[in-house]
C-alpha cells in the first residue's frame, strides 16, 4: 500500500473520529490529497462538485424530501396510522402492529427513513405508551420500523446506488418491494410475539364498527394511492423516477391543501425551509462522496481491491458474507449515501465477476445500511427517536436490539435468496 493511500485513509478516519461532518471529512480528505499528491488543478474540485450534482436522476431526492414533509404536515401520516389501527387495532399487540404498518405505508410514499420515524413516531410513541406499552419497546420498534423508509420504494438510497453504479433505478425500486415486505412482516410478527409475552397493550377482541373502519379507509385512500401513482407511473412508462418524484409533490400538495385542508399557506414556508435544509445536506454529502470516489479512482483503489479479492478465489456466498460484515460495520460509522457512493463502485466489479446480479447487490447494500440507521454511534434513527421519546441515544439503541435482530435475519434471507430481490424484475 502506497504512502498516498495510507495518508488518505488516516486523514479520513482522523476527521471522522473527531466528529467532523461526513461531507466535510470526505471533501477535506479529497482536497488534501489532490493538493499534495497530484498535479490535478484544484479547479477540478469545483468542477467535480458541480458535475456530481448536475444529474437529472438526482433531482428526485429533493422532490421526495419535499413530498415527505408535505405529507407529515398535511395530515397524511396521521390518516395512514388511523387506517393501520382500523385494520389490526383490536388484537393483542394491535397498536404495535399499527406502528409497523404505518411505517411501511409511509415508507412507500416518502423514501426517507428519518422522515418515517418523525411522521409515525410523533403520533405512535405517545399513543403506545398510553395503551400500556413500555416506552423502551415503543421507541425501539418505531426506530427500527422507520428504517424501512430507505428500502421500500421509492427509496433515496436506491436512487444513490443507481447513480453510483449506472443501474436502472426503476429496476432497483421493483427489487426493493419484496425484501421490504419480508422485513415488515417479520417486524409485525415480532411485535405481536413481544406484546403477548409481556402483556403489552389492550386486547378487546372486538373489531371496530364497520362504519369506523370504512371511514378510516376512506380517509386514507388518497394517501394509499400515492405509491400506486408513483410506482405505477414509473413501471407503466408514463414518467421517469425524477418525474415521479415531482408528481408525488404535486399530488401530496393537492391532497394536503385542497382536500384534507390541513396544510395552509402559512405552513408552506416551514415545509419548504425544512425540505431545503434536508436536501442541501444530502446533496452536499453526495457531491463530496463522488469527489472522494474520483480520488479513489486516481489511486486505482477499486481495481486493487477487486484484484485482491478475485485472487482469494471466493465463492459468491463467501463474498456476500464478507460484504454483509463489512457493511454492517461501515453502517455504524458512515452515513448511508456516502457509504454507497464510496463502496458501490468498489464492490460492483467483484460482484459482476462472481456472477452476483448488480440489482441484488444494491438491495443487499441498502439493507445493511438500513440496519446501520439503528446502530450507534452514527445511527440517525436513534437520534430522531431519542428526540421524540426523551430517552438517551444509548437507551434507544438498547431498546432497538431485538427488532434489529429481526432485520438481520431478514438480511440473511434476502442475501441468500436472490429471488426475493429479482422476482419482480422481468
Amino acid at each position: 500500500m502506497s504512502t498516498e493511500v495510507i495518508t488518505l485513509i488516516v486523514i479520513l478516519f482522523v476527521l471522522l473520529f473527531t466528529s467532523t461532518p461526513i461531507a466535510m471529512a470526505l471533501g477535506l480528505t479529497s482536497f488534501v490529497y489532490l493538493y499534495y499528491f497530484t498535479t490535478v488543478p484544484l479547479t477540478q474540485v469545483v468542477e467535480r462538485l458541480f458535475n456530481a450534482l448536475n444529474s437529472f436522476p438526482l433531482m428526485a431526492i429533493p422532490f421526495f424530501v419535499l413530498a415527505a414533509n408535505i405529507m407529515t404536515r398535511g395530515g397524511i401520516s396521521r390518516r395512514l396510522t388511523e387506517f393501520g389501527n382500523a385494520l389490526v387495532g383490536q388484537y393483542r399487540g394491535g397498536m404495535a402492529m399499527t406502528a409497523v404498518l404505518a411505517c411501511m405505508f409511509f415508507a412507500a410514499v416518502s423514501g426517507s427513513s428519518p422522515a418515517t420515524v418523525i411522521a409515525v413516531g410523533t403520533l405512535m410513541i405517545p399513543a403506545m405508551i398510553r395503551h400500556g406499552y413500555s416506552k423502551e419497546f415503543s421507541t425501539g420498534l418505531i426506530a427500527t420500523s422507520g428504517s424501512l423508509g430507505i428500502l421500500i420504494p421509492p427509496s433515496i438510497p436506491l436512487i444513490v446506488y443507481g447513480i453510483a453504479t449506472e443501474t436502472s433505478i426503476g429496476d432497483l425500486f421493483l427489487a426493493g418491494i419484496l425484501p421490504g415486505l419480508v422485513a415488515g412482516l417479520m417486524l409485525l410478527g415480532m411485535a405481536v410475539w413481544v406484546s403477548r409475552r409481556r402483556n403489552f397493550g389492550e386486547h378487546t377482541g372486538e373489531r371496530l364498527p364497520r362504519g369506523t373502519r370504512r371511514r378510516a379507509f376512506r380517509d386514507a385512500i388518497l394517501a394509499l394511492l400515492l405509491p400506486v401513482i408513483v410506482l405505477g407511473g414509473i413501471y407503466g412508462g408514463i414518467f421517469t423516477p425524477t418525474e415521479a418524484a415531482a408528481a408525488a409533490v404535486a399530488y401530496s400538495f393537492i391532497v394536503a391543501m385542497l382536500i384534507y385542508r390541513e396544510l395552509t399557506f402559512k405552513d408552506l414556508a416551514t415545509v419548504f425551509l425544512n425540505s431545503a435544509k434536508t436536501s442541501a445536506m444530502v446533496m452536499f454529502i453526495i457531491a463530496n462522496g463522488i469527489l472522494f470516489t474520483f480520488v479513489l479512482s486516481l489511486e486505482r483503489i477499486p481495481n486493487q481491491v477487486t484484484s485482491g479479492i478475485a485472487g482469494m478465489n471466493l465463492e459468491p456466498w463467501q463474498f456476500l458474507l464478507i460484504v454483509n460484515v463489512v457493511l454492517l460495520i461501515v453502517g455504524c460509522f458512515m452515513e448511508t449515501s456516502s457509504a454507497l457512493l464510496i463502496l458501490a463502485p468498489i464492490l460492483l466489479p467483484i460482484a459482476l465477476e462472481l456472477g452476483v446480479d448488480p440489482i441484488h447487490l444494491g438491495v443487499i447494500m441498502v439493507m445493511n445500511l438500513e440496519i446501520g440507521m439503528i446502530t450507534p454511534p452514527l445511527g440517525l434513527n436513534l437520534f430522531v427517536a431519542s428526540g421524540l421519546s426523551g430517552m438517551s441515544v444509548l437507551q434507544v439503541a438498547k431498546a432497538a436490539l431485538p427488532s434489529a435482530g429481526v432485520l438481520l435475519v431478514a438480511l440473511i434471507l434476502v442475501t441468500y435468496l436472490p429471488i426475493l430481490s429479482l422476482a419482480l424484475i422481468s
